[in-house]
């Protein structure tokens, strides 16, 4: 029998998300997620959540109804506790808005006692099937267009909830079109850049509301384990990855996504100490590190910063060797380019050397390549690692 690698790639360009109904089921039963907000786009989804994929039937109050793809029946009584509203007459108000942007039609049954809506274009998105049978509305999954979820999100003042479901629907995993994202699911809003970095003010601007309020919900979000947040000094911007994304739509194990990572995959700025600064507190300095003569483009307390950083990516990715106090670190260059006659003339460029990690004196485990790219900053002792 053959044996075959699996590998699971996104593609950004793909014009709907899949939302699994249980998914959706768990966010309605999670009370500490606040709903009330004008984008519409948590309700929206909710009821896509009820739609029926085929033609099935359904008795309330001792009364037949046919209910076809697209569509679900339900009290207002009921679609009033899916919506979270305090007055049925809230919910309705929010049908009437939903229909006004013409993403649904409903009508009243039952001297209104009974809603019947229909989902619009539902036969574009998800596929129907034509045999009768009845519709679990806790299994399976639907298509959600993100040209939809974007316009709801861009009509008004977003919810907490709505929040969330954009970050869901909005995140990109194991593409190579954006950065960071072979790494772990992480949040791209798709504007061009292919770089997942983003800023509070653009996330304000996206949500209609304020950047004190898109923090606060970002750091709620975070705490709850919904989502891992990662800021960057300056204006770098911050990355978001979702938690239990790979598992909700992959059906595997969630990967642990660490910072430092992240910031090498991004290039962001690493900013190196003086010379004078004392790195007695760092792990790595307990070990032996060997810097080639050649290799006089970057100081040693520089470069004992660098293999920190990359100590700890590494460490966290279950390498053990960064942990042992045996273990020697080698660094020397990989071409003339490192030699200091040349680090003038490529002071803009970038600087790359091989560090071979060895268990003790004779036995190499490990080899990496390394670069160093310089920063308008660099006379004050920033680069890029």
């Amino acid at each position: 029998m053959q044996s075959y690698q699996l590998e699971i790639k996104q593609i950004v360009d793909y014009p709907r998300c899949r939302i699994y109904r249980q998914f959706i089921q768990n966010l309605m039963s999670d009370r500490s997620i606040r709903t009330s907000g004008g984008s519409g786009l948590f309700y929206y989804t909710v009821l896509c959540n009820y739609a029926n994929f085929r033609t099935s039937y359904l008795r309330i109050d001792g009364i037949g109804y046919t209910v076809y793809p697209g569509e679900w029946i339900c009290t207002v009584k009921e679609l009033s506790a899916w919506f979270r509203t305090r007055f049925q007459c809230q919910a309705v108000s929010i049908l009437d808005e939903l229909q006004k942007r013409h993403l649904i039609s409903y009508l009243f049954l039952d001297r209104g006692k009974v809603v019947k809506y229909k989902i619009r274009d539902w036969k574009k998105h998800n596929t129907v099937l034509d045999y009768n049978c009845p519709c679990q509305k806790d299994t399976g999954f639907f298509f959600m267009p993100t040209v939809v979820a974007t316009e709801l999100v861009s009509t008004g003042r977003c919810s907490e909830m709505d929040i969330l479901l954009d970050l869901w629907m909005s995140a990109v995993y194991n593409d190579s079109q954006v950065q960071g994202s072979e790494i772990g699911p992480v949040v791209y809003f798709r504007n061009g850049t292919g770089s997942p970095l983003a800023a509070y003010s653009e996330m304000a601007v996206r949500w209609g509301i304020s950047k004190a309020t898109t923090g606060r919900v970002l750091k709620k979000l975070a705490d709850m384990d919904y989502i891992s947040l990662m800021s960057f000094p300056g204006r770098t911007g911050s990355v978001i990855y979702l938690h239990s994304y790979l598992s909700t739509m992959f059906q595997v194990s969630d990967v642990l996504v660490d910072k430092e990572e992240v910031a090498m995959v991004l290039k962001i700025n690493l900013a190196l100490p003086d010379e004078t600064d004392s790195q007695e507190d760092s792990t790595v300095t307990k070990h032996e590190i060997c810097v080639s003569e050649e290799l006089s483009s970057v100081s040693k307390s520089n470069m004992d910063a660098v293999i920190t950083k990359m100590a700890q990516v590494l460490n966290a990715q279950g390498i053990s060797c960064f942990r042992c106090p045996k273990s020697i670190y080698k660094l020397y260059p990989l071409s003339d380019a490192c030699r200091e006659d040349y680090i003038s003339h490529i002071l803009k460029g970038t600087v790359r050397f091989g560090m071979t990690v060895s268990c003790g004196e004779d036995k190499p485990v490990y080899t990496f390549e390394l670069t160093l790219s310089p920063t308008e900053k660099d006379r004050e002792g920033g680069a890029r690692a």
